[in-house]
């Protein structure tokens, strides 16, 4: 399966590498009987419109129908999201999600009563009310409900943001058929051979040791974006200006405001992260100094920033090596919740290796009912895929910690403890793997390669974060975005993070036209606050005792129980400072360092 020029059709992939769906459902005609369900589920919920204030006793009978309405919700678009993800060329997998999302908005719509009403209960009476023992379950919901009053609106226009949320992604929707579908790519020429070229095989080739074939495929690559630069920045240009519409209509200053304010998330921690990575850009700087020695380059490009600065050190992998990789490496967190991920691993969460049609990248997601499922392209020929194994490992155990601990109402935790939890697991992969290293070029391998995902996660997120933030400015303070703004401002970025050595091609800004995430927008800063906090957690576990993993297991599980600067702080790190981002920035010098000494 890892072989990259033969990728199967969806329909000749072994049903053991595929997830298992049917802990969602047994059969698309169950699924379709849910969907169908819908309607009147919302119509029972609905008829508490107007009611929510008679007594404690309504409001209790409508915050069950809610909950039933949007369980249902919840399971009836993952199963669709996952068969559209699988293959994202097959037109019925595109349908079903397609009902989905339609249901979501009617549903929506139509209930979107609720929350201006919720808030319209005097003060007083609302408290009392969600202190009563038969609210235990609701009353998180409640809290956090309110927490929005300062930014909600009537009943009308709650209603007319919720019809417009469909239209609103169609940015973000059309840009990933078209990165994912229709976007083609001039095939590698390997000798006499011809291998294809796509998302997936792209981080393949860019970390191959052949500088031709890296070279080739990354020019090759940035071409098929060159072709639609146009077209690309105009789908982005249109979801910073839904964002600033959204923003604006709900009477925020700026939609970074906007986008933090749900979790409790200060400006300030989001700007303190840019100048905290600013103010440690000369070590970065130095490492870009020391790959280009170590590489023997007389030129630092841009295609030489992803291949292992170690050689032959990387070795095979299968998909069943990993998970015994990643068993004994969370070993630190005990035997329930090794043999609970690695059962999962092995058994139906995991859709492994790469498709035509598969989305790319990887992920995990999942509903409260259900497995907490994790899409790979699993390839056993990149060790980095067993870091990426243990990454969505850690989200979803996460998942499943929070789906045993907590009521469907406050289950589910924000993107920014998300990425605590996996990139902690990330951490004890590469601890154990450094461990047990043989040679001293497997040890220099392995650092190398750590310094990169910490730069990665780190420093190139942030950078992403960065553009994210001066691209909405723009557009807050009147300036169209198109494809020579965004370049400009990319390129601007690119220059001052790689520092000196690096040497750009012309189509290196246009790697800012191709992050998916950028249409899920203030989003990627997460990894950078969590690859921190994960350090931060894993030196704290593995060096303490009992209670220092139960206080990680207490995060684990509380789910959205809430909000994330408090369960970090429950868990041993205040994520309110600069300090945890400044301990991983040190971390990073330290491992170049080492790297200087080895190599």
């Amino acid at each position: 399966m890892s072989k990259i020029n033969t990728i199967p059709e969806r329909k000749d992939v072994p049903d053991s590498d595929k997830w298992d769906l049917s802990t969602l459902y047994k059969s698309v005609s169950e699924w379709e009987n849910d969907l169908n369900k819908i309607p009147e589920l919302t119509k029972k919920f609905c008829t508490y419109k107007g009611r929510l204030a008679e007594s404690s006793g309504v409001l209790l009978e409508a915050l069950k129908a809610y909950e039933e309405l949007y369980k249902t919700l919840e399971k009836v678009y993952c199963y669709a999201s996952l068969q559209h993800t699988s293959d994202e060329s097959d037109s019925v997998f595109q349908s079903y999600e397609g009902k989905a999302a339609m249901a979501y908005a009617k549903a929506g719509a139509e209930c979107s009563f609720f929350s201006p009403e919720l808030m319209a209960i005097p003060d007083e009476t609302i408290k009392a009310w969600k202190e009563l023992g038969e609210f235990a379950d609701y009353k998180i919901f409640i809290e956090k409900e309110l927490h929005s009053k300062p930014y909600t609106l009537s009943e009308k226009e709650e209603r007319i943001l919720f019809l417009s949320s469909e239209s609103l992604q169609t940015a973000q929707n059309t840009f990933s058929l078209l990165e994912n579908v229709d976007l083609q790519f001039e095939d590698i020429k390997k000798g006499f051979k011809k291998l294809p070229l796509t998302q997936s095989t792209f981080s393949l080739y860019i970390r191959d040791k052949n500088r031709k074939i890296r070279e080739q495929a990354y020019k090759k690559f940035y071409k098929g974006f060159l072709d639609h630069q146009n077209t690309i920045a105009g789908l982005y240009a249109g979801n910073v200006n839904a964002d600033v519409f959204s923003a604006r209509a709900r009477g925020f200053k700026t939609c970074l405001e906007a986008a933090l304010y749900s979790n409790k998330v200060d400006v300030s921690v989001y700007k303190n992260l840019i100048e905290t990575v600013h103010k440690n850009l000369p070590t970065l700087h130095d490492y870009y100094s020391l790959r280009k020695k170590a590489l023997k380059l007389k030129e630092l490009r841009h295609y030489d920033v992803y291949v292992p600065l170690v050689k032959n050190a990387d070795v095979k992998t299968s998909y069943e090596q990993a998970v015994e990789i990643c068993r004994n490496a969370m070993s630190p967190l005990g035997k329930e919740y090794t043999d609970t991920l690695c059962s999962g691993l092995l058994n139906g969460w995991v859709d492994r290796y790469e498709n035509k049609g598969k989305r790319s990248g990887a992920f995990s997601s999942g509903a409260y009912t259900g497995y907490p499922y994790i899409l790979l392209n699993y390839k056993d020929d990149a060790i980095r895929d067993v870091f990426t194994m243990a990454h969505e490992g850690g989200h979803s155990m996460h998942s499943h910690y929070s789906k045993t601990n907590n009521p469907f109402m406050c289950y589910d935790y924000t993107i920014f403890e998300a990425e605590v939890a996996s990139t902690f697991n990330e951490e004890l992969v590469f601890e154990y793997l450094l461990k047990n290293a043989q040679t001293k070029q497997m040890k220099a391998y392995l650092l190398a390669m750590r310094a990169d995902d910490i730069l990665a996660t780190l420093h190139r997120q942030t950078m992403f974060a960065e553009f994210e933030l001066k691209a909405h400015e723009l557009v807050e303070e009147g300036t169209p975005l198109n494809a020579e703004v965004l370049r400009k401002i990319y390129r601007e970025l690119l220059v001052q993070y790689f520092g000196p050595e690096m040497v750009f091609e012309n189509e290196s800004d246009l790697e800012g036209l191709r992050i998916p995430h950028f249409y899920n927008s203030f989003y990627v800063y997460k990894y950078a606050t969590g690859i921190s906090a994960a350090l931060a957690l894993a030196k704290r576990v593995t060096e303490g005792g009992e209670k220092e993993r139960e206080d990680y297991f207490k995060f684990l599980k509380s789910g959205g129980s809430r909000y994330p600067i408090e369960s970090l702080k429950l868990a041993g790190v205040d994520m309110s400072s600069s300090q945890p981002v400044q301990a991983a920035l040190d971390t990073f010098a330290d491992i170049v360092k080492n790297l200087k000494e080895l190599l």
